[in-house]
């Protein structure tokens, strides 16, 4: 029985025969779409490649181009002020001196992804769905290469001073040059003409706002909580395990420190730090419920979608790929195992209507015990979930 692809027993009725039998209509023409798949097996590298290419290739192009203008020159001309008439510095906030990064650039993208593949890589011991981790590093780049993208984007356009601006223009402003080479009023405001510094030190320097560093971070971070939070039932409905709070919230305390690491070294403003961890989050957050069934249901948000067939939560496919065994989850027999042995245990199993669900389906969601039943029969703790 191989690591990925465990066959998820009495789950599979439904969209598995889907698989075979979806087809699209044509007056009286029929034909099998290639992208329904049975998400309970995995897939030959062939069928994969069909359901995922489009995908591929929008992220190989979407990234180029953000390669592309992270090497473009600034676009905006921004003017800054310099001095006071004394000759003190208008903004000693942008005065700071140029210093190696903490964290640099390349580490922490390589954190943001490495780590949650690692993870996810881990949790397979238990999971054991190709599916499961197809959607998790699949979602885990649409996180990462939409958010970098996105916050790009705002860098060139827009941009901003880092801490370390001044140190790196290296302003030479000669007094009696003065009305020649400023602007605005008394000619007291500058643009980087006056620079003298590294012209690809200068270009870097005007684009502090939005971090990116915060960005990928976060974009990464965020979506492995997520993850986590899905696969352990942290939130959920039953008393989990101190541990596994911490292990949801650690990725949140890594990007925050990789954001952090920024302040302390003078490649970013506060500001800057907090507007790339909104992107990041924001895509995080985006990413992931397009490739599971909720963020935040804790009966849904383990579940990875299917490309064409849609999830109503009768019976899904990989509906016990979770992590945690506690109250009877990933086992089919406790957890959703259906209403005959949740009547054997006094439990009753009711329609659930919500936006994930469908109005009423059954869920197979033990809902709560009945109570004054004839034997006094008792729920067994281990299957109230």
């Amino acid at each position: 029985m191989g690591l990925l692809s465990r066959f998820q027993r009495n789950n599979t009725t439904d969209l598995a025969s889907a698989s075979n039998t979806h087809a699209t209509s044509f007056g009286s023409h029929t034909r099998k779409d290639p992208l329904v798949t049975n998400m309970s097996q995995r897939p030959t590298f062939r069928r994969w490649f069909t359901v995922t290419w489009l995908d591929l290739v929008t992220m190989a192009i979407i990234g180029a181009i953000g390669l592309g203008v992270s090497e473009a020159h600034p676009a905006a001309s921004r003017s800054f002020p310099i001095y006071f008439q004394d000759g003190e510095i208008v903004y000693p906030q942008f005065a700071y001196p140029m210093r190696n990064e903490i964290v640099p650039i390349w580490a922490a993208t390589v954190l943001a992804l490495a780590v949650p593949i690692a993870v996810f890589l881990i949790c397979q011991i238990r999971v054991r769905s190709f599916w499961d981790l197809n959607n998790a590093i699949i979602g885990l780049e649409y996180s990462l290469i939409a958010a970098s993208v996105f916050q790009v984007f705002i860098k060139w356009l827009i941009g901003g001073l880092r801490s370390h601006f001044l140190a790196v223009c290296k302003p030479n402003v000669p007094v009696q040059a003065a009305q020649e080479t400023g602007n605005g009023l008394r000619q007291i405001m500058y643009d980087r003409r006056v620079c003298t510094g590294n012209q690809k030190q200068i270009d870097d320097s005007l684009e502090s706002f939005p971090s990116g560093h915060s960005t990928a971070a976060f974009a990464g971070f965020v979506f492995l909580s997520l993850y986590l939070n899905a696969k352990l039932k942290l939130w959920s409905n039953y008393h989990p395990d101190f541990w596994k709070l911490i292990a949801i919230w650690a990725p949140i305390l890594g990007a925050t420190l990789i954001a952090g690491a920024l302040t302390i070294d003078e490649y970013h403003n506060w500001y800057d730090c907090l507007a790339g961890a909104i992107i990041g989050t924001v895509m995080a957050l985006s990413a992931y419920r397009m490739v599971y069934a909720s963020i935040w249901d804790w009966r849904t948000n383990h579940i990875p979608l299917n490309r064409a067939v849609p999830f109503n939560g009768a019976r899904p496919e990989l509906e016990h790929s979770v992590f945690t065994r506690q109250a009877g989850w990933g086992d089919a027999s406790k957890h959703a195992g259906g209403e005959n042995q949740a009547a054997g245990h006094g439990l009753q199993v009711g329609p659930v209507a919500n936006e994930d669900y469908g109005q009423g389906q059954t869920s197979g969601v033990i809902r709560k015990p009945l109570e004054g039943t004839g034997n006094h029969a008792r729920a067994d703790p281990g299957n109230l979930v």
